[in-house]
């Protein structure tokens, strides 16, 4: 086993922690089982459990090494940020090689964790590889690569702080389409979270028509005030029958169709 020690401070986004080189092999990377517990927002209970549960997959001395099984490790382990009382409250103190870590985060399966997996094996692992085997160019491609990437995650936030902003639905759902565009490269239209009706969509399920729909919510005051929304719908903008204007159309939601229901059942 290559000697460990530790190489100083590393940063994922605002997170900081402890990187640590050896144990996998000469300058390869590791990282402890607590740190990526604090990158992943998990309890390091979890990222054990996880281990300890799917054992059989992790390789000692490939993927994971157990540091609380060596005394020879107590120097680093304090090196690292442990405690004395923490050392010795531990049952397991793991360490993650590269394939150890990516094991780790299938067994989480979650996008989040691919995600973070990503960040990680491009500003941590394989980007020291490449300045220790002196290749500038995928040091500046990675680069390059994570600053573009910040530029479009903080291109991406204003565009969401702006349409959240913004009263009006339909223009929240443009500013949010362009915001996933920046971030994936696609213009992806945001899913509603409630089914919503048209005035002719609940008359036919009524059996009534749509002008009595209008009449009723006109008469409980259903509609919001121009663009705005409440409970019971909100206010779109929809291609005119007779030219190529759009005009403002009031779509329900359950709760409107039921206060609409309620009204014509008196």
């Amino acid at each position: 086993m290559e000697a460990l020690k530790v190489i100083g401070h590393e940063k994922i986004g605002k997170i900081e922690f402890t990187g640590i080189e050896g144990g996998f092999g000469e300058g390869k990377k590791a990282i402890l089982a607590k740190d990526a517990a604090l990158i992943h927002t998990q309890p390091v209970g979890n990222i054990n459990r996880i281990v300890n549960n799917n054992r059989k997959w992790f390789e000692d001395g490939i993927d994971v090494i157990d540091l609380k099984d060596n005394k020879n490790f107590a120097m680093l382990l304090k090196q690292s940020g442990f405690s004395q009382n923490q050392i010795n409250a531990s049952d397991h103190i793991y360490l993650f090689s590269e394939r150890g870590y990516s094991m780790l985060v299938k067994f989480m399966s979650d996008e989040k964790a691919t995600q973070i997996y990503k960040q990680l094996l491009n500003n941590y692992f394989n980007m020291r590889v490449a300045i220790k085997e002196n290749k500038p160019a995928i040091v500046n491609q990675e680069r390059l690569k994570i600053m573009k990437d910040n530029s479009a995650t903080r291109k991406a936030n204003m565009l969401y702080k702006i349409a959240m902003a913004t009263e009006s639905n339909t223009s929240k759902e443009n500013l949010l389409a362009k915001a996933a565009e920046v971030l994936t490269g696609e213009m992806t239209i945001p899913v509603m979270k409630q089914k919503e009706y048209s005035a002719k969509d609940i008359a036919e399920a009524l059996n009534t028509t749509a002008n009595m729909v209008g009449r009723i919510a006109n008469k409980l005051g259903l509609k919001a005030k121009q663009p705005g929304h409440n409970k019971y719908g909100r206010w779109a903008n929809s291609k005119s029958k007779y030219s190529d204007k759009e005009v403002p159309q009031w779509l329900y939601t359950n709760e409107g169709m039921k206060a609409v229901k309620k009204e014509l059942e008196k």
